[in-house]
């Protein structure tokens, strides 16, 4: 690091947000910053992302690969008719992914609604890892997911409720009107205020995952600048997508958010993680993303406080693969439990 460097680094989020964009965090600053950003080579970006998804792992690491992959996966449930039972269902094979095969590791986290996140810890119990990689975290969505639309008051109360309830980790969606209609403050300040409403009594504070919804930011220089501006907020990750719009995650944009990690990381030497979440269903398309972060940010990344799979059905498959390393036979999805 040079001088600049190193001096950046001692700097608190805020204080690094406003030596950097010289000033308060107003519309016209965070657009003459994010608008100085270097545009991004479209055709580049893609190309290298096909050349990193070409990449294969050599069949000495693919059991490490697999292993990896299920220790870093969101297990996920979604949906408006999710039940306490099903929750605790999804509890359980987080735990125990694999019942046949108690080497296999536990998820990262599961990824729930706030309402149910009573229920995933109790499910947990000692294993709830309260924010550590020593167990299963447990994360909620929050602030009107998925669509970001209500006011700052209930979003707020929405994050408040799930972290007071036991969440370790909060995902939030950032305004995308806003974004796009150039209301960068606005969009920089709620993620200060979530930021804020994620920390306990107890002086701790949840991770905040700021999700950009990609697929309705409309281009890769889009993504760049939400990258940087949910980072300069206090974002801990930057995650792509709710997976509930059409298109989620994709290798390219994980790679352009990648990027300005690391580019964070240089500046200032601070980590952030990325999370790209939906669409990435089968081993080999996670193990394309594992070879991304590795060669773009390090393999220092491939930890849980640094990268993550939202995923519902990525685990099922993983299994399966996993399974057919063991025991030299490929085992179908009945030997899996379908969630």
């Amino acid at each position: 690091m040079t001088t600049s460097d190193t001096a950046m680094a001692q700097l608190s989020t805020g204080e690094r947000a406003l030596a950097l964009i010289g000033g308060e965090a107003t519309d016209a600053n965070l657009r003459r910053y994010l608008h100085g950003i270097p545009g991004v080579d479209a055709v580049g970006l893609e190309q290298r992302a096909a050349d990193l998804g070409t990449r294969s792992v050599k069949t000495s690491s693919k059991k490490w690969a697999i292993d990896k992959i299920i220790s870093l996966i969101d297990l996920t449930t979604l949906e408006g008719a999710d039940t306490p039972g099903k929750v605790r269902s999804l509890v359980g094979k987080a735990l125990t992914p694999d019942a046949g095969d108690l080497s296999c590791p536990r998820v990262a986290a599961v990824c729930v609604y706030g309402d149910m996140v009573p229920h995933a810890v109790a499910a947990l119990g000692s294993a709830h890892s309260a924010g550590t990689d020593a167990g299963v975290n447990v994360a909620a969505v929050a602030t009107a997911f998925p669509s970001g639309r209500a006011s700052l008051a209930v979003k707020l109360a929405d994050v408040h409720d799930a972290v007071a309830a036991g969440a370790d980790e909060i995902d939030m969606v950032i305004d995308r009107g806003a974004f796009l209609s150039g209301r960068f403050g606005q969009v920089y300040d709620e993620i200060v205020a979530v930021k804020q409403s994620c920390r306990r009594p107890d002086g701790g504070s949840a991770h905040l995952k700021v999700i950009l919804e990609t697929g309705e930011l409309n281009t890769y220089d889009n993504v760049r600048r939400a990258s940087w501006l949910a980072i300069l907020a206090g974002g801990d990750f930057i995650k792509t997508s709710t997976g509930k719009v059409p298109v989620a995650a994709t290798l390219p944009v994980t790679l352009s958010m990648l990027e300005v990690v690391r580019d964070w990381y240089r500046l200032t030497g601070a980590r952030v993680g990325v999370k790209p979440a939906g669409g990435i269903r089968t081993s080999k398309d996670a193990t394309k993303y594992i070879v991304t972060v590795a060669e773009t940010v390090g393999e220092e990344w491939l930890t849980p406080g640094l990268f993550r799979f939202g995923a519902s059905s990525l685990l099922n498959d993983v299994l399966m693969q996993r399974q057919k390393m063991t025991s030299g036979h490929y085992c179908g999805p009945d030997y899996v439990t379908m969630d």
